[in-house]
């Protein structure tokens, strides 16, 4: 029997090599897909990206029967239409007002405050079968009537994201972050199809009984979502909030330490000049905004504007509620396919923030977002189910991959005194935006007229697409240009002997 001979350097070098090569790819494949940014992170982040998974399987599985449930109880389609066009009016306001006053009142409270209103409005949906009840629920509470963010959740939590990570990984984070929410709604529309056919296939529920045991669902998981909210820790709250704690601190310090008597003279050296008195009243509770933000807040502002519109115009929940009646496909399947559908959008999200790193946010959220709206105009024309399905696929194939590189652009374009209330802002106008939109979509549908929604809708967001590549295409790649000349000068410049220069961690666009 023959020895195994030994190994020899050569060859135990050549193992380590390919040893070294593999680890160094499945490195670099991690890092690609933001894996080891996700996992760096803070335990404030993870909570986040929890809480986004909760709230919008809440939503996927609220959107699947919303318009159902408002049929079955007897609700003409322009009044369906209009109580989603005023429960997105509801939602602007509640969200303007909260996101506005979240940094000085506190994140975590203005969050909590959300979670409540999402429970209680799900119980309520339960119970009544009033039209103007529900819709006082809608309107008050958290109910989405398009399956996509309401309320003050995303510009509040995306703030405390670009507050808490470092802006080279940030795109990373906003990717999983944006990933973990369209994989709740997908897993919510598949969970809520297939419980519906089970209540009334398996039990012999009625429609209205199997919807109202969903919506005391929903209820549940705005605890489950006021749960993950307690358990945020006070990092997430704003500097302006502690800032003011702080100044509460030296004033009153100042205030104690003061001589008693004005004559006695003073043995200390003189102290630096305090700083500035803090506001007062109502004024403590608004945002200081730049004038150099204005112009491009403005200009923002109108470009989301008018692509919310057009998702106003073609909302999930009338999707949903389209193929259902043209084509008469029952729940169970319905939630399967929007679960395809939206598992689709949320792997191509995951490339995303690869692109970006290499092509800038602006290209990459216009050249995979445009694409896909081109199928969207085009889903209400074929007659057959399995042509408009198709649609419906290469519509969500690139539909969302500007998410995360259209949150990344918004954290760098302003400062981050700014950030949750330029978000907020934003996200409240295109929430009134989108509010436009159900209620012409209503009218349509009640003659017929799908196809005319889908073909609008469509089109209003590639004029979206084309305006933010020609405001701010040209602009993003010269802000490119600079930094990468900036870094080259830097490298070639000899290193200082002593001390760290402090970098700004927000990048202008």
């Amino acid at each position: 029997m023959s020895e195994p001979s030994p190994r020899t350097p050569a060859s135990a070098d050549a193992a380590l090599t390919k040893q070294q090569q593999q680890d160094g790819f499945l490195k670099r494949a991690l890092e690609e897909l933001g894996l080891v940014s996700m996992y760096a992170s803070p335990r404030d982040v993870k909570l986040l990206c929890a809480q986004r998974f909760v709230r919008m399987f809440a939503y996927g599985v609220s959107t699947l029967i919303l318009v159902a449930y408002l049929d079955a109880l007897a609700v003409p389609k322009p009044r369906i239409g209009l109580f989603m066009t005023l429960t997105l009016i509801g939602d602007t306001c509640a969200s303007f007002f909260l996101t506005l006053f979240a940094d000085a009142v506190g994140r975590r409270a203005v969050l909590a405050l959300g979670a409540a209103l999402m429970s209680a409005s799900g119980v309520v949906f339960a119970l009544f079968d009033s039209y103007w009840v529900l819709l006082a629920a809608a309107v008050v509470g958290v109910i989405s009537p398009n399956g996509n963010e309401i309320g003050p959740f995303r510009a509040i939590e995306e703030s405390i994201v670009a507050h808490l990570t470092d802006p080279r990984s940030r795109s990373d984070i906003y990717a999983w972050y944006s990933l973990l929410g369209l994989v709740g709604a997908a897993c919510g529309t598949l969970t809520c199809g297939w419980v519906v056919e089970h209540l009334n296939q398996t039990l012999q529920w009625d429609d209205i009984r199997s919807y109202r045991a969903i919506y005391f669902g929903y209820g549940v998981l705005g605890l489950v979502k006021l749960t993950l909210t307690v358990l945020l820790s006070h990092t997430v709250e704003s500097e302006k909030k502690k800032k003011q704690q702080q100044q509460q601190e030296v004033v009153t310090e100042s205030d104690e330490t003061r001589p008693l008597l004005g004559g006695v003279a003073e043995t200390n050296p003189p102290s630096p000049p305090p700083p500035p008195p803090p506001k007062r009243g109502l004024r403590t509770l608004f945002p200081d905004i730049s004038p150099e933000s204005v112009p491009v807040v403005i200009t923002l502002c109108l470009l989301f504007a008018l692509d919310s519109f057009g998702s106003g115009l073609a909302p999930l929940s009338w999707i949903t509620y389209y193929f259902k009646s043209q084509f008469n496909i029952d729940e169970g399947k319905l939630g399967t396919i929007f679960f395809a559908t939206q598992t689709i959008s949320g792997i191509s999200m995951i490339a995303a923030s690869s692109l970006a790193k290499r092509f800038g946010n602006v290209n990459t959220m216009v050249f995979t977002h445009l694409p896909s709206q081109i199928f969207r105009s085009l889903i209400g024309v074929p007659s057959s189910a399995g042509l408009a399905l198709a649609f419906l696929a290469l519509n969500a194939a690139t539909q969302s991959m500007d998410t995360a590189p259209r949150s990344a652009f918004l954290a760098a374009v302003v400062r981050p005194e700014e950030r949750t209330a330029v978000m907020g802002t934003v996200n409240v106008v295109k929430t009134a935006a989108a509010s436009l939109g159900p209620l012409p979509t209503g009218l349509l549908a009640a003659r017929g007229r799908y196809g005319l929604a889908f073909a609008a809708s469509g089109g209003l967001k590639i004029l979206y697409d084309l305006g933010l590549l020609a405001f701010f295409g040209k602009r993003e790649w010269e802000q490119h240009r600079k930094e990468r000349n900036e870094g080259e000068s830097v490298l070639e410049a000899p290193r200082p002997r002593g001390g760290e220069h402090e970098h700004d961690d927000e990048v202008g666009v």
